[in-house]
């Protein structure tokens, strides 16, 4: 390759993007994954932030020499090198036509750990939460808790400088870092830690060192001069805290260099003590300019956070069912922002006064009685998730305008707080938008997003506010950039805050790290506009493609955007945020947590769809195999249609994708038994000893496997002939009287409770009429085969055949609709399917009702309890402990508190919940021998372990139908003691319990 096409590159271009040759070097000299398809590309050229750039290839590293190796090819071939954790920087530091090294999946581990010491040294890919969970048993965290620590990396935080909520004690990432051992563009290798080991490093890094001291050393006056002073200020390079002449630590340069100065091996942390207690106050505020005049004094009560919440916020808060519930317990009223103030320490007593303190001072400023004490661990950890999720809430918002990240790191001196945010808020309005204000008001950093449209005129704008923003702050004497970094989004501003002088000096450090500037081009050094369109996500000319859509999208729809256009806009609403990579409680989003893939995380999937939808993935991508391939692992869990806080439902999007996919390709076999389930069910029930073979005779197994794709790993599913339905005579349909005292409810059995398990709705109709209740079972009107949801036909993306089955179910249930009666259900995929699918399906009024009014059994229970109406005699049962798995649906639909409460009803009865994502069978997923593997991963992550730990005493207890499957195969298969577990279904552990 000559020297000219070497050179021939910038931010956004490369010419040897895609290169297979490239690739195919890569691949014989590392062990780690390479990635240059399109698609891959694609999933990696954008970030959090409104920036998209196509990179010339990944690296997933296997181990911290793949990366130098991959590294050194890139060096030698002229490639940039950029490193990268999460992806989830709002600013454009980790997207540009370079080599992107994905740390996250394999380099995440913990080095070294002195718990004495309170040190750690990390890899630059450990997330924050995993390392905090890791920590917590000795006592410690790493305090540099940012929101997103759920899948923020160490790497990127460092890279970053990030800060957190709690700063104004523990400091931002620069003051809690104390070594970085650092590879170079060039190969160097070098430990960078605390100026007092200089005598005894190597030459090559004296000399590095040395040649930073005299740039640092010749610009001091100008440093002194010029350089920010506030606590937040991550612009450029520290270059601040480089003393020649004084004690001072090397690993600072950098922290906040965005991966533009070398790669970040491993980590030194230095960790801090866990607050044995804390408390927390809710400030609330009749104005926004009241909340920013308190903090100058509320900091004088020594509080670990004081954070702001606006009205906006708190709004969408309310709107978004994850966090309502939490909302309605800290507000009261309707303010127009609140502070929430925390204060931690060794004494509980002593922070629940400074809480009463805080009050005071609030009745001093003219505010008595503002302050909601929560005093409640619980409580104040939700309260904290409702801030920590501020950003992503505000993203939300429906429609093209969205609140867009270049300004909202701007830190300013306390005591001109009120002012700067008034005076900014004047200055959206003249240019026709609105803010949304949140975050760090002990520190003067507040994150404010105007919303703009970036797709039409969002870059005019956002240019003429970022340079009426930048005049504010340096009249102020604040920093442009306080946390979120420089970017593609803020470098260009370094200069007007801390001269050209300066800037120029930012770029001779970077000369001596990176000569040929290989490292995240763009960033801090030589940057572009912020709003060279051609760098955005919404490109000049960017329009979804002509579409049909089989589902209803009429609610993302902003405009005469074309058909299909409200399927792009609710694909769309990925802001790329990351919170899908999350490992905590909840459900989302077992395929990454199994695979540790991009392409297999609901970021992932849709910023596939929103390229194949846009036409650049190339002609009908939208029924390509790269397409297919990334959507093959969605469990449909709809983890993210209630944890993501867009609202990204991508089971939903999956039904879609199917639909045009197999439109073009057709349906296998395999694909038409599964859809067709509830059609030819009455014959198999009949046959049932015939259908039921498989699993009995010998090789049958291994058949269904080469024929149909199902695991002989697995058994299926037992027909029975005793039907539910089949089983009992005809009740009372809809045109009779009212029952007395009006307690009537409808119970829709399912295919699989009816064909399969159909003890569970003998329970459920038992434990109904015990309870006084008429029980209408569901039933066709013509007297024909039984109703079904459609949920076998959506799964493989068949709607017309699923809107056919949601017109006969409409069609039987609308006389009890029409009254009001509860439509009560127990699959919660199935019963899901009616409140969720159905109005996307036939919109309308009637699917409106009846989502309305279906609930799960529990659900109907809990509230019937709730309400005072239900008199179910219940006595104790041979268990003391339940053991609870709950389905994904259950969790996506906010239902796990109605299962514990329906099983509480049992006197005597503690009940537990298994913290577990999906059990990993997702209906006919974990049968099909391509997913198996991966089906029992997600399994062992949390459900098995925990349902084999329990004694042969306890009850195990699971709604879903596939879920008690895959517990069987599962405890069957694996180490436990008691051998096979068969979970049971709420119904049936309280018909034991009937008195």
């Amino acid at each position: 390759m000559n020297s000219t096409a070497r050179s021939a590159f910038t931010v956004s271009f490369h010419p040897r993007v895609g290169d297979g040759a490239l690739a195919r070097r890569l691949e014989r000299e590392i062990e780690g994954e390479v990635l240059f398809d399109a698609a891959s590309r694609g999933r990696y050229s954008t970030d959090a932030s409104i920036y998209q750039i196509e990179p010339v290839g990944v690296v997933v590293p296997r181990n911290a020499q793949d990366a130098k190796i991959a590294m050194q090819i890139a060096a030698e071939e002229g490639i940039p090198i950029l490193p990268r954790g999460a992806g989830t920087s709002q600013c454009g530091q980790t997207v540009g036509a370079a080599l992107v090294i994905d740390d996250s999946k394999y380099l995440n581990q913990v080095i070294e750990l002195d718990a004495g010491k309170r040190v750690a040294v990390v890899e630059p890919g450990l997330v924050l939460d995993h390392l905090n969970a890791r920590l917590k048993a000795h006592g410690l965290w790493f305090p540099v808790d940012v929101s997103t620590s759920a899948q923020a990396t160490l790497g990127g935080m460092a890279g970053n400088n990030s800060c957190g909520s709690r700063s104004i004690r523990y400091g931002n990432m620069v003051h809690n870092v104390l070594g970085i051992d650092a590879l170079l563009a060039g190969g160097s290798e070098f430990h960078f830690g605390p100026s007092a080991g200089l005598d005894s490093a190597p030459a090559a890094y004296r000399e590095l060192v040395g040649r930073i001291h005299s740039i640092v050393e010749r610009e001091s006056d100008e440093i002194e001069t010029r350089w920010p002073k506030v606590m937040r200020r991550v612009q450029g390079y520290n270059l601040d805290m480089v003393r020649p002449y004084a004690p001072h630590n090397l690993a600072h340069l950098l922290v906040g260099s965005e991966g533009t100065l070398a790669w970040s091996r491993r980590i030194h942390l230095k960790l801090s003590p866990l607050p044995r207690h804390k408390a927390l106050g809710v400030c609330h505020f009749p104005t926004f300019y009241a909340a920013m005049q308190a903090p100058q004094h509320i900091v004088k009560l020594d509080p670990a956070a004081v954070e702001l919440v606006d009205r906006t916020m708190i709004e969408l808060a309310r709107g978004n069912p994850a966090f309502r519930g939490t909302v309605d317990r800290f507000l009261t009223g309707e303010p127009d922002a609140i502070l929430l103030v925390e204060f931690a320490g060794e004494d509980r007593d002593a922070q629940l006064a400074k809480l009463k303190q805080l009050a005071e001072l609030m009745g001093d400023l003219g505010l008595p009685d503002s302050v909601v004490e929560i005093a409640d661990p619980g409580l104040q950890r939700d309260t904290w998730e409702v801030r920590k999720a501020g950003l992503n809430i505000m993203m939300s918002m429906k429609g093209d305008g969205k609140p867009v990240s270049f300004i909202e790191d701007c830190a300013v001196p306390l005591e001109h707080l009120a002012e700067y945010t008034r005076r900014l808020t004047e200055v959206f309005e003249r240019h026709g938008t609105r803010g949304t204000w949140y975050a760090h008001a002990s520190v003067g950093t507040l994150h404010v997003r105007p919303v703009l449209n970036m797709k039409s005129d969002g870059a005019q704008k956002m240019r003429a506010i970022a340079e009426e923003a930048c005049a504010l702050v340096r009249e102020y004497k604040g920093a442009y950039s306080g946390e979120h970094g420089d970017g593609l989004v803020r470098s260009e501003w370094i200069a007007p805050i801390i001269g050209e002088r300066l800037t120029a000096a930012l770029g001779e450090v970077k000369a001596l790290f990176d000569p040929k500037g290989l490292m995240n081009p763009g960033k801090i050094v030589r940057p572009p506009k912020q709003d060279e369109r051609t760098l955005f996500r919404f490109k000049p000319g960017y329009a979804p493609l002509p579409l049909d859509t089989a589902l209803d999208w009429s609610q993302f729809e902003t405009g005469p955007g074309g058909r299909g256009g409200g399927f792009a806009a609710a694909v769309e609403m990925c802001n790329n945020n990351g919170h899908c990579r999350k490992f905590d409680a909840g459900a989302m989003c077992p395929s990454f947590r199994a695979t540790g893939d991009e392409q297999h995380l609901t970021r992932g999937r849709a910023n596939t769809l929103r390229l194949a939808l846009s036409g650049q993935l190339g002609p009908d991508a939208l029924a390509s195999e790269a397409l297919r391939e990334a959507m093959d692992l969605c469990v449909s869990c709809k983890g993210c249609r209630r944890e993501c806080p867009t609202g990204v439902d991508m089971a939903r999007m999956k039904v879609e994708f199917l639909h045009h996919y197999h439109k073009r390709h057709g349906y296998s076999l395999a694909d038409r038994l599964v859809a067709y389930l509830p059609r030819y069910a009455p014959l198999a029930a009949r046959l049932a000893p015939l259908f039921n073979l498989r699993d009995r005779v010998p090789g049958l197994a291994a058949l269904s496997e080469r024929l149909l794709g199902l695991s002989a790993k697995r058994s299926l599913p037992r027909w029975r002939r005793d039907t539910f339905l089949g089983s009992i005579p005809p009740l009372p349909r809809g045109g009779a009287a009212q029952p007395q005292g009006g307690k009537e409810v409808v119970l829709f059995v399912d295919c699989f409770n009816n064909y399969h398990e159909p003890e569970n709705a003998h329970a459920a109709l038992r434990v109904l009429q015990a309870a006084g209740y008429t029980v209408h079972i569901a039933r066709p009107k013509d007297g024909g085969k039984p109703l079904c949801c459609g949920r076998t036909f959506l799964s493989k993306g068949m709607v017309e055949e699923a809107k056919a089955e949601a017109q006969r179910m409409l069609a039987a249930l609308k006389i009890f609709v029409a009254r009001s009666v509860p439509v009560v259900g127990l699959e919660p995929s199935c019963l899901y399917t009616l409140r969720d699918e159905f109005p996307a399906l036939l919109p309308g009024s009637q699917t409106e009702a009846l989502a309305a009014r279906a609930m799960l059994f529990e659900e109907f229970l809990a509230s019937e309890h709730e309400a005072g109406r239900l008199k179910l005699p219940l006595k104790s049962i041979g268990h003391q402990r339940a053991l609870v798995h709950g389905h994904c649906h259950q969790k996506a639909f906010g239902a796990m508190p109605a299962v514990q409460k329906a099983l509480s009803l049992v006197p005597g009865l503690a009940v537990e919940t298994i913290e577990s994502s999906c059990c990993g069978m997702a209906g006919a997923f974990g049968y099909e021998a391509s997913h198996y593997e991966v089906s029992m991963k997600m399994a062992e992550a949390a459900l098995l372990p925990a349902v084999r730990a329990a004694g042969p005493d306890t009850l195990v207890v699971a709604d879903g139908t596939s879920c008690r499957h895959q517990i069987a195969d599962g405890s069957r298969a694996g180490p436990s003691p008691q051998g096979e577990r068969n979970a049971i279904h709420v119904a049936r552990v309280l018909e034991q319990a009937l008195d």
